[in-house]
C-alpha cells in the first residue's frame, strides 16, 4: 500500500466491519441509524473546529507522506473522516457490548468513578494550564462529566465505562498507527510542549481522554434521541 493512503486506510478499516455487522439480525444496529447521524455529526463539528484551532497553533499536525493531499482548511480530509468513522465504530461497539453482555456497573460505583475522574481531570488540567492539549481536554471532560453526574443525572454512564474498556482495544491499534507504531514516521505528530509528554507506547496520554470526551458526546446524543423518541435502548 502506498504511504499516502495510510490514514485513509485507518479510517476505512475502522468503520467497515462495524458497518457490515450493523445488519446482524438479532441486534440490527442499522435500525438505530436515525438516532446515530446527529450523534456523530454534532460532536464532529465541535471537534473539527477544535482540531483546526490546534493545528493552526501547532499543538499537533500531520505528515504529508501519509495523506492523499486533499485538505479542508488546515485539516486533511482523512482527519475530517476520522470524526465520522471512529464514532460510528465506537457507538456500534457500545451498543454491541451492552447487547451481548448483561453485566452492569452499579450506580454507586459509577458515581465513584465519575467523581474520581472529575477530580483528576480538574487537578491535572489546572496544574498544566499552560499545556493546551492537556488543559483543554481534561477540563472539558471534567465539565461534561459534571453535567452528567450532577445536572442531567444520566443512568447510562456505567454502561459507557464498561463498553469503553472494550473500545480501548481498537483505540490503541488505530491511534498507535497514527502516532507511528509500525511505520517510519507519525501520521499525526504532537508538540510535546503542549502535553504532559507521557506516552502509552507512541500514544500521548491525553488521547485516551480526548477519545473518551468525543465518544461520550456521541453516546449522550444517541441515548437522548432514543429516549426522546421513546425507543428503549438495551439495559
Amino acid at each position: 500500500m502506498k504511504d499516502r493512503y495510510v490514514y485513509l486506510a485507518v479510517d476505512f478499516f475502522s468503520i467497515i466491519f462495524p458497518f457490515l455487522f450493523s445488519f446482524y439480525s438479532n441486534a440490527n444496529f442499522s435500525k438505530k441509524w436515525r438516532y446515530l447521524w446527529l450523534a456523530i455529526l454534532a460532536p464532529a463539528v465541535f471537534f473539527i473546529v477544535w482540531d483546526e484551532w490546534f493545528t493552526q497553533m501547532g499543538v499537533w499536525g500531520f505528515t504529508p507522506r501519509y495523506l492523499t493531499g486533499l485538505n479542508i482548511g488546515s485539516l486533511p480530509i482523512e482527519e475530517i473522516l476520522f470524526f465520522i468513522c471512529i464514532p460510528y465504530a465506537c457507538v456500534f461497539t457500545y451498543e454491541a457490548v451492552n447487547y451481548l453482555i448483561k453485566w452492569r456497573l452499579n450506580q454507586k460505583y459509577t458515581n465513584l468513578i465519575t467523581d474520581l475522574l472529575i477530580f483528576a481531570m480538574l487537578l491535572v488540567g489546572g496544574l498544566n494550564i499552560e499545556r493546551w492539549y492537556t488543559s483543554v481536554t481534561f477540563i472539558l471532560l471534567a465539565i461534561f462529566l459534571t453535567l452528567h453526574r450532577w445536572i442531567w443525572k444520566t443512568d447510562y454512564l456505567g454502561k459507557f465505562y464498561f463498553a469503553f474498556l472494550f473500545i480501548l482495544i481498537p483505540f490503541f491499534i488505530t491511534n498507535g498507527i497514527l502516532t507511528g507504531t509500525g511505520i517510519e514516521e507519525q501520521v499525526v505528530w504532537y508538540n510535546d510542549a503542549e502535553n504532559l509528554g507521557m506516552r502509552m507506547g507512541t500514544i500521548p496520554l491525553e488521547d485516551t481522554f480526548y477519545g473518551m470526551l468525543l465518544l461520550m458526546m456521541n453516546v449522550s446524543i444517541f441515548e437522548y434521541l432514543q429516549k426522546k423518541k421513546g425507543h428503549k435502548a438495551p439495559s
